[in-house]
C-alpha cells in the first residue's frame, strides 16, 4: 500500500465562527478556507469537553474524559489525576508500531511529567496552557535568527470589583510575525516534515498552536488587521443569568466581562479574529511545504480545536462552567486525496478524528472505544446508524462542577448536581438565553432528553453520574446499580 501520511493541525480556544468557510465574511482565513474547499467540513463538530488537558487527552486515547481520567488542567487541578498512565493505548504509539514516523509540534498539556516522547511521539515537550515564551528551544530560535525578544504594549486588561485590575486579555507584540512562537512552531513542523519526507516510512505529523487562546498577543498588522466596525456584538451579550446557575454570573465577573464597553468588545473579537488569521497564515506555510515535496497527494489533513471560546458571548470570556455551544462546537476539516468537497452534518467529536487517523493508517481503532471513525462520510457513504445526539461532559476547572450535556438537532439539556439545570429550545431559542427546563410546556421534551441521557451514560459506562440523575430527577427509570445495602435485599425478600 503507497504511503498514508497525516498532518494534523490543532489549534486552543477557537470559535468555529472566525472562519471564512463556517460564514464569517470578514474573517481572513484564506488556508483553511481553501482546506475546506476541497475537504469535508463538518458543521456539527464538538468537543468532549471544553477544558484543554482533558479533551487533549481524549483526542491522543480515543476516550472520554470520565474513562481516561484526567479531568483538569493541570495548573488549576482540583484532586483529579495529573497524568496518563505509562501503558495508556494512544493513536501516537499505534502509528509507530505499524512503522510511522509519529511527530509532535507544539502545544502538549496532556499532563506535565510526561511529554510527548511518553506516548510515542517525536519532537519537543512543550508544556502549559499558552505560548511558554521562555521555552528553551523558543528562545534559542529567536537568538539565531537575530530576532528580538518577547514585548508587549497597549495591554488590555478587565477590571475587578473594587477597581482591582483582571486578566490580562490582549495586547500588541512588539515583534515581526517571523519572530512570534506561532511562526517558530510552522517552522518547528516544516523542519519535520522534510526530515520525514526523506524516509521510506510514512509519517503522521501534529501541529499544535496555542491560540487563539487569550492573551491575545499579536504583531500589529494582525492586531489592526480586522476593522471593529465589521464585529457584529454577539446576541448572547444580552445575557442577564435569569433562571441559570449562579456560577455562569460570578464567572462573568471573574474574567471581568462587564468591565468592557461595547466598543472596547468589538475591538477584542477584531484581534481574535487577527489572531486566528495569524495561526492561518501559518497554517498555510506548513501546507506550502507539503505540495512542494510532493506528499499532498498521500497526506490526510486534519483541522479542529481543543474546543471553543466566549469572547464576550453570554458575557463570559475563556471558557468555564457551561456548556454553551460557543465552547463546545468546534471546527472540524478533513481533507483525504482525492475526495471532497463535501459538507456534513453528523455530530463528530475529537474520539472520532482519533478512530479516523488510525482508519487512514490502515490499523485498528479497537483503541478509540469511544470514537467512530469519520472516513465514511468523508468519502460520501451513507451511515444511516451514526449517532443522532451528542454526549459531553465536564468535570471542573477552577474547582470541582460536575455537569453532563445531551445535544440534539433541536434541544439541549444540561444536567448539573450541584446547581440548576438546563434546556435549550435551539430552534427558538440558538442563542440559548432562555433556560426552560422547568417551563410546563417543555415538560414532554425534558423528560425524553433526561432519559435519553441517562441511557447514554449507562451505556458509556459514566454511571456515578446516571446513579444521582436516577435519584434526583423526574423520569420514571430504576436507579442504576439496583440494590445498594443488606437492608435493601432484606426487603427485596420479604416483598417476594
Amino acid at each position: 500500500m503507497a504511503h498514508r501520511n497525516v498532518l494534523f493541525l490543532m489549534t486552543d480556544q477557537h470559535r468555529l465562527d472566525t472562519l471564512g468557510s463556517y460564514g464569517n465574511a470578514h474573517a481572513h482565513t484564506p488556508n483553511l478556507d481553501a482546506l475546506a474547499a476541497r475537504g469535508t467540513r463538518f458543521s456539527h463538530g464538538f468537543t468532549p469537553t471544553a477544558i484543554c488537558t482533558p479533551a487533549r487527552a481524549s483526542l491522543l486515547t480515543g476516550q472520554a474524559p470520565f474513562r481516561h481520567r484526567l479531568l483538569a488542567n493541570s495548573e488549576w487541578n482540583i484532586g483529579y489525576r495529573t497524568e496518563l498512565p505509562l501503558d495508556t493505548p494512544t493513536y501516537g504509539a499505534e502509528l509507530r508500531r505499524a512503522g510511522y514516523h509519529v511527530g509532535h509540534v507544539g502545544k502538549w498539556h496532556v499532563g506535565e511529567a510526561q511529554g510527548p516522547d511518553s506516548f510515542g511521539f517525536d519532537g519537543l515537550n512543550i508544556p502549559g496552557a499558552i505560548n511558554p515564551v521562555l521555552h528553551p528551544a523558543y528562545q534559542e530560535y529567536l537568538q539565531k535568527h537575530d530576532l528580538p525578544p518577547v514585548r508587549i504594549t497597549d495591554r488590555v486588561h478587565g477590571t475587578l470589583p473594587g477597581g482591582r485590575r483582571g486578566h490580562l486579555i490582549a495586547a500588541r507584540l512588539q515583534q515581526p510575525v517571523e519572530a512570534t512562537f506561532e511562526h517558530f512552531l510552522a517552522d518547528e513542523a516544516i523542519g519535520m516534515l522534510r526530515r520525514y519526507a526523506g524516509s521510506d516510512r510514512p509519517f503522521s505529523i501534529d501541529l499544535h498552536f496555542f491560540g487563539p487562546h487569550l492573551p491575545y498577543l499579536i504583531p500589529d498588522e494582525y492586531f489592526d488587521l480586522i476593522d471593529p466596525a465589521d464585529v457584529c456584538i454577539p446576541n448572547s451579550f444580552h445575557e442577564t443569568f435569569e433562571g441559570k446557575p449562579r456560577i455562569q454570573q460570578n464567572y462573568s465577573t471573574y474574567w471581568a466581562s462587564d468591565s468592557f464597553t461595547r466598543d472596547q468588545w468589538r475591538k477584542l473579537i477584531a484581534v481574535y479574529w487577527g489572531y486566528v488569521a495569524l495561526i492561518d497564515y501559518e497554517i498555510g506555510r506548513v501546507l506550502a511545504v507539503l505540495e512542494e515535496l510532493g506528499l499532498a497527494t498521500s497526506t490526510a489533513v486534519f483541522f479542529t480545536a481543543d474546543h471553543g471560546e466566549f469572547t464576550g458571548s453570554h458575557r463570559l470570556n475563556d471558557k468555564g462552567p457551561a456548556m454553551y455551544d460557543d465552547i463546545y462546537r468546534v471546527p472540524c476539516i478533513v481533507a483525504l486525496p482525492d475526495e471532497g468537497p463535501r459538507v456534513r452534518d453528523e455530530f463528530v467529536t475529537l474520539p472520532d478524528l482519533t478512530a479516523a487517523i488510525l482508519d487512514w493508517a490502515g490499523v485498528d481503532t479497537m483503541i478509540a472505544v469511544d470514537g467512530r471513525s469519520v472516513l465514511p462520510l468523508v468519502r460520501g457513504d451513507e451511515v444511516p446508524d451514526w449517532r443522532s445526539d451528542l454526549v459531553a461532559e465536564f468535570h471542573g476547572h477552577h474547582f470541582h462542577y460536575q455537569q453532563r450535556m445531551l445535544r440534539t438537532r433541536t434541544h439541549k439539556l444540561v444536567v448539573s448536581p450541584e446547581s440548576i439545570n438546563e434546556l435549550y429550545d435551539l430552534d427558538a431559542d440558538p442563542d440559548e438565553l432562555v433556560n426552560t427546563y422547568q417551563v410546563p410546556l417543555m415538560d414532554g421534551v425534558r423528560r425524553q432528553m433526561c432519559r435519553r441521557l441517562y441511557a447514554a451514560l449507562v451505556e458509556r459506562g459514566d454511571l456515578v453520574f446516571a446513579r444521582w440523575m436516577a435519584a434526583t430527577i423526574d423520569m420514571d427509570v430504576p436507579v442504576v446499580g439496583g440494590s445498594r445495602s443488606d437492608y435493601d435485599r432484606i426487603d427485596a425478600a420479604a416483598d417476594g
